[in-house]
């Protein structure tokens, strides 16, 4: 409603300036016969109050004309450019020139919608940007946008716990959707709300109180975070174990980075692939990856897979290696 209410207010205020002009012309046309031209110019320096000389002699009905448009036209004009000022320095109007994003967004598939851009949706923003995942920000705050540069994504002004909402960023499409809102009854029901929507999302939740994530994932979250639990354990860690925390950090999920942990789906394998052990393919030797977990059919995670472990559909996984590496591996799954 709020993006509606924008939209509106600057459509009135440009028919309102349309609406003087042509009233302007006219009336200058009609009583003292002047031409078009020459009328439209008498109305834009009348209304504006610029104060240059008239272009005909006006008749007294003419000035008494001239006088009620000049009152006429105080509010209207006033209302008029101060709303379109405030929308083009606001940065509202250029999402209006762009156009609204309900089209563009309902052709979005397999994709991400990030609810609240604080400081944690920011931060996710930049982790799914850096992992080139297409995604959408929900955000009731314009200001929150207009503070952070936004580079890739999409963003909707409106409110994450109605449904006409999750429906614009359409729900029915995505992937995941990550709920970052900084109160636990918000993100509750946003989650309430996605899951009734789409029973096949992959909902992520913050939460503050511990409390909190039992009802979250009865609510249907998949995965629940706490920054501050995650961030004291960290802490704890550099203490307890700097050197490990320091080796870990040299391991990188991000494209940029030298050597990354990347994931591998090992769906539509190659024929000559399927039910191939570890050992068989010599993924080692032909790529130079290290494999370094193993995700059944079933769900179950096996660390640092024996050779014997069979490769087949819908298992996966978990590598370590440099970009060029990675990409030769998927090069071999997908031949």
């Amino acid at each position: 409603m709020e993006r509606l209410s924008s939209r509106n207010k600057i459509i009135i205020g440009i028919s309102m300036i349309l609406f003087v002009l042509i009233v302007g012309t006219g009336g200058y046309m009609l009583i003292d016969g002047f031409a078009f031209i020459d009328a439209l110019y008498m109305t834009v320096i009348t209304i504006s109050t610029v104060g240059f000389k008239e272009v005909g002699k006006l008749s007294p009905t003419g000035k008494i004309f001239t006088v009620f448009l000049i009152i006429s036209s105080f509010t209207t004009y006033a209302y008029a450019l101060t709303t379109l000022s405030t929308h083009f320095f606001e940065g509202q109007l250029g999402f209006l020139i762009k156009g609204y994003h309900s089209k563009s967004l309902k052709k979005m598939k397999n994709h991400v919608i990030i609810c609240g851009y604080g400081r944690n949706g920011q931060q996710v923003a930049a982790e799914l940007t850096a992992n080139k995942n297409l995604f959408v920000i929900i955000e009731k705050d314009i200001s929150q946008i207009q503070s952070n540069t936004l580079k890739t994504g999409r963003f909707l002004e409106g409110d994450a716990t109605n449904d006409e909402t999750l429906l614009l960023a359409n729900i029915n499409e995505a992937k995941a959707l990550i709920t970052t809102l900084p109160v636990d009854a918000d993100n509750l029901y946003i989650a309430l709300t996605a899951r009734s929507l789409n029973t096949n999302l992959e909902i992520i939740s913050r939460a503050i109180d511990e409390n909190s994530e039992k009802k979250l994932k009865r609510a249907g979250v998949n995965k629940v975070v706490m920054p501050e639990k995650v961030g004291g354990t960290h802490m704890a860690n550099l203490v307890a174990k700097p050197d490990i925390i320091e080796f870990l950090e040299h391991i990188s999920i991000h494209s940029y980075d030298t050597t990354q942990l990347e994931e591998i789906s090992c769906c539509n394998l190659p024929a000559k692939l399927k039910n191939k052990t570890i050992n068989e393919m010599n993924i080692r030797n032909y790529t130079g990856v290290n494999i370094i977990g193993f995700k059944t059919v079933e769900g179950e995670y096996i660390l640092n897979p024996v050779p014997e472990t069979k490769i087949m559909e819908g298992t996966k996984l978990f590598i370590l290696g440099t970009q060029e590496q990675i990409e030769r591996l998927r090069k071999i799954f997908s031949e």
